[in-house]
């Protein structure tokens, strides 16, 4: 039986795996794909881009291992059938249950790790992922000036290069806007040729000018219809540029912990508790101060009276105005309208943080949920793999490969559905986190015992006299009646 066990890891362990970086690969891609215009031309050492991609790739886990058990479980058991060698063992008195036995509890393993790793491992590469992504997206475009383009990178300055050398140092026809004084194209430089360099560690441009002018236009006198202009030649001029805006600040990461994605199950708790109160102590806050409002107003003492009795808070308004003179009465009416829009405006701002709040804990309560999910969710579709491989008999990258597409992409528009239902407000998030796996928890109960009973599931004899049979019990008793044959029947 050993030997039957390790047969049966071998097989499952290379399709496993092969599966899985084969679909963080292709996450991957499709995460450069969507952000490809974030990271092209800006310089990032390869140090940085392979940060991102390992960090980027360790928050696509979530997705890339559900799919991989369920690939990798069909594909093993759909070769072991297509080879006969599920055959071989059932004839040997061995159940299809005893074979299942020790990927069962491989895959129980495996939803253990994915819990740990959603709950330790990460929050913290969210964490690292989202801080860098942020760095680069915004890091400035590389130091780029071209041929006869005017450059507008460097903070305060404007240059066109007529012409570059070959040896990428030697340039020609140079133009230089110095905008630092905020006054417009006041001063210009120009030269026939220099030599531009970046030093070593690449945070200052300078340029060596020879042979030209500056032309400065004096703007700080006033009430001057001619100001004056002065042009100065220079045979050899020396400028810097400093580039430090083009490398790639990073920012503290203490900004991102207390996202709700970089939290564990503890701190998911305590924050949401958080939540509850400051939502619980804002409402409460609200309400007092509407009764104050409406129950009492302090500045109705300088008008009539000195306070309002209770038995005036239901009366009518005629009661309460009818002794005003009408100067006081219009006073009280607008002060009246008054306290009622800032009230309103009171009370929209109020709903609008508390919507915002509200939002913020069901994502909470999401994030909460999914730590757990994602391990169900490695139980429930090897349990969905496993035994329709063992039905359809098929192995190979072909049938299997569809088949674990479809099932997987209706896993993931139920469960995306369900989040996206709780985070709207109009499911719980008990209800909408676990929707997927309570859906496809029956059919892989369903196809289990299938597979285990060796029901022929997909034989479609078996599919027409099932059928038959059900038609044949909504007839009624005379058409079920055999009609007479009329060519044997004798005539008297």
């Amino acid at each position: 039986m050993k030997k039957l066990y390790l047969l049966i890891l071998r097989s499952y362990l290379g399709p496993l795996v092969l599966t899985f970086f084969i679909a963080l690969f292709i996450l991957v891609m499709q995460f450069l794909w969507k952000y490809i215009d974030d990271l092209v031309g800006k310089g990032l050492q390869w140090r940085v881009i392979g940060e991102l991609l390992f960090y980027a790739s360790t928050t696509f886990v979530p997705l890339a291992l559900p799919l991989a058990i369920l690939l990798s479980s069909l594909m093993t058991f759909g070769n072991l059938g297509e080879r006969y060698e599920l055959v071989a063992i059932k004839s040997a008195g061995i159940s299809l249950r005893t074979v299942m036995k020790p990927l069962v509890i491989l895959s129980v393993f495996i939803s253990i790790f994915a819990f740990f790793f959603s709950n330790n491992i990460l929050p913290v590469t969210n964490l690292k992922f989202k801080s860098i992504l942020y760095d680069v997206r915004q890091q400035k475009l590389a130091l780029n000036i071209r041929e006869g383009i005017f450059y507008n990178g460097i903070d305060g300055y404007v240059m066109r290069i007529g012409k570059k050398e070959k040896d990428e140092t030697t340039i020609r026809d140079i133009m230089i806007y110095d905008h630092t004084s905020r006054q417009g194209n006041t001063t210009v430089t120009k030269a026939e040729w220099g030599l531009m360099e970046q030093s070593p560690d690449g945070s200052i441009l300078e340029l060596t000018l020879y042979d030209g002018f500056n032309f400065d236009e004096k703007t700080g006198r006033k009430f001057e219809t001619n100001r004056p202009f002065q042009r100065t030649y220079f045979a050899e001029q020396y400028r810097r540029f400093d580039l430090s805006e083009f490398q790639m600040m990073r920012t503290n990461e203490e900004l991102f912990r207390n996202h709700y994605q970089m939290l564990n199950l503890v701190q998911l708790q305590s924050s949401e508790d958080s939540l509850l109160r400051e939502i619980d102590s804002r409402a409460s806050g609200l309400r007092r101060s509407i009764e104050l409002t409406y129950f009492y107003n302090s500045q109705l003492d300088s008008v009539r009276y000195s306070a309002l009795p209770d038995t005036l808070i239901t009366s009518a308004p005629v009661t309460l105005t009818r002794d005003f003179k009408r100067a006081d009465m219009l006073t009280v009416y607008d002060m009246a309208y008054n306290s009622a829009r800032n009230t309103r405006s009171n009370v929209e701002f109020n709903k609008a943080d508390f919507d915002a709040r509200v939002i913020l804990l069901r994502k909470h309560q999401v994030e909460w949920h999914r730590k757990f999910t994602l391990s169900i969710a490695c139980l429930v579709l090897f349990f969905i793999g496993a035994p329709l491989g063992a039905i359809i008999r098929k192995g190979g990258l072909g049938l299997p490969l569809i088949i674990s597409v479809v099932f997987f992409v209706i896993y993931h528009v139920i469960s995306m559905t369900g989040e996206k239902s709780v985070k709207a407000g109009q499911m719980d998030p008990l209800i909408g986190m676990w929707l997927s796996s309570v859906v496809l928890l029956p059919l892989g109960v369903f196809l289990t015992y299938k597979a285990t009973t060796d029901s022929p599931l997909f034989d479609t004899e078996s599919w027409q006299r099932f059928f038959m049979r059900l038609f044949s019990k909504n007839k009624s008793p005379q058409e079920l009646k055999p009609e007479p044959d009329n060519e044997n029947t004798s005539t008297l």
